[in-house]
């Protein structure tokens, strides 16, 4: 498998993508995508994207998403699965499929729907090239269990695309972050629930990526990219916080 799983599309004050681009660029050269490739993206997280409601935030999102990619990577045949009706054909016929995030109930739902992510897992198993942001790096585990959203639409299932064994909380936040100068955060923490998920899921292991982060995963072997540590939970364990360009596979296969 071929997968770039980045936390965060955007850092505050950063134009969109522009922090992953230097990711997104090695990712596509190592992939040999070239300007005609099949860029297949999956818009189904933004349920409201520059001030456009679902489902005309899938037009808005699939014209913020086509730019960048047209303009910083040079990939100009870039089609969204909300644009075609054989949507499954439009998968197994993709380069690359590229899965922007937002809301992952909604992301899940809409690809158990259509019978899309039986599809994406199939082909990105086979080796096609796999891009996912926040949500579309959440749904890269065997379950959406570790997402941050609001359960805004109820999935067929909670089983995603099983493409690691391992499950991703994507902006990933450390424990008590202040939300002005005097008060502080004073409910759970980011580590408490997936605490609460380890406790009844013993055998999983749940990768806390921070902003800025991203993982690399070629084959059996997964990298941290970024400028931030990772960190590894494991239900028992104390968390084990992994340093930027780490081997970080037998952490967490």
């Amino acid at each position: 498998m071929n997968l770039l799983l980045i936390s965060n599309s955007t850092n505050y004050g950063e134009p969109y993508l522009a922090w992953p681009m230097s990711q997104l660029e090695s990712f596509c050269e190592k992939n040999n995508l070239k300007s005609d490739s099949k860029i297949v993206f999956v818009p189904f997280a933004g349920v409201f994207i520059g001030g456009n409601p679902y489902p005309q935030s899938y037009d808005a999102y699939t014209t913020r998403v086509k730019k960048v990619f047209e303009e910083k990577l040079g990939l100009l045949n870039f089609v969204s699965v909300h644009e075609v009706e054989d949507k499954i054909q439009l998968v197994n016929e993709a380069a690359c499929i590229v899965v922007g995030g937002g809301n992952t109930f909604h992301l899940v739902a809409e690809l158990h729907k259509y019978g899309l992510m039986d599809a994406i897992s199939s082909v990105a198993k086979k080796g096609t090239p796999y891009i996912g942001w926040s949500a579309g790096s959440n749904i890269a585990c065997p379950t959406l269990c570790t997402t941050n959203d609001m359960p805004i639409v109820q999935p067929a299932s909670f089983k995603t695309l099983n493409l690691v064994p391992f499950q991703i909380n994507p902006h990933y936040l450390d424990p008590h972050p202040e939300i002005d100068k005097m008060i502080k955060h004073g409910g759970e923490t980011r580590q408490d629930r997936i605490n609460e998920y380890l406790a009844v899921n013993q055998n999983m292991k749940v990768v806390g990526l921070r902003e800025a982060s991203a993982l690399w995963v070629t084959e059996d072997k997964v990298v941290l990219k970024g400028g931030k540590k990772l960190v590894v939970f494991k239900y028992g364990s104390e968390p084990i916080e992994l340093e930027p360009n780490s081997d970080v596979t037998k952490y967490v296969i």
